[in-house]
């Protein structure tokens, strides 16, 4: 099944000089769930294009910082922001905050990310799966106490396992399907409010 490619938020990102249509759903979730502040210190992986770049520049003002990193080229359309820092690299090379020249713990984990699609449904969920628990596995060394998650995941019986199982790791995890998301996507996005460090020690 195709999509119309120019669709009403298709148009609407172009029209407010966004990248990419992605925007809104990040717009709805902080709206909703109040993500970003001014002066957060902001990790955005698998950032391409970059319209989540272009809407956490802006909440977190020039006190903060946000660090994009992607598997793609560098987005050079994004350069102009001058608190952004983009790296050209993949998550599973990210091991400690200096692999992305972050100091210390970051306020927000952001991830748009999803896997290089085979349209096999069951290959594509167990790829994003994958992702979603790297992620997980880095929270401990990369988000700070009170800190705040934002992640994609296509959804599966095994994405919904794996996400209860890491519910404890935040005062509050949250589901959402943004209303810019398309009608059969089976993705949803993630939201973990207040990280419980204590809760998360790596062994």
């Amino acid at each position: 099944m195709k999509f119309k490619v120019k669709d009403h938020y298709f148009n609407k990102a172009k029209k407010e000089n966004f990248l990419a249509r992605s925007i809104y759903k990040l717009e709805e979730i902080d709206q909703k769930y109040s993500i970003l502040k001014s002066g957060d210190k902001v990790v955005d992986l698998g950032y391409h294009p970059g319209s989540w770049i272009q809407y956490t520049s802006k909440a977190i003002s020039d006190t903060g910082q946000v660090i994009g990193i992607d598997i793609r080229p560098l987005n050079k359309k994004l350069a102009h922001l001058k608190n952004v820092k983009l790296l050209e690299m993949s998550i599973f090379d990210v091991s400690e905050p200096a692999d992305i020249g972050a100091e210390g713990y970051l306020d927000v984990v952001l991830s748009d990310m999803a896997p290089n699609t085979t349209g096999i449904r069951s290959v594509d969920q167990d790829r994003s799966l994958a992702l979603v628990e790297k992620i997980f596995e880095i929270l401990p060394i990369f988000l700070k106490e009170h800190g705040n998650l934002v992640i994609k995941v296509f959804d599966s019986q095994s994405a919904q396992d794996y996400l209860k199982s890491q519910k404890h790791l935040f005062e509050q995890l949250n589901f959402l399907k943004p209303k810019s998301t398309r009608s059969i996507s089976k993705e949803f996005f993630v939201i973990g409010k207040n990280y419980l460090k204590n809760e998360s020690k790596t062994k």
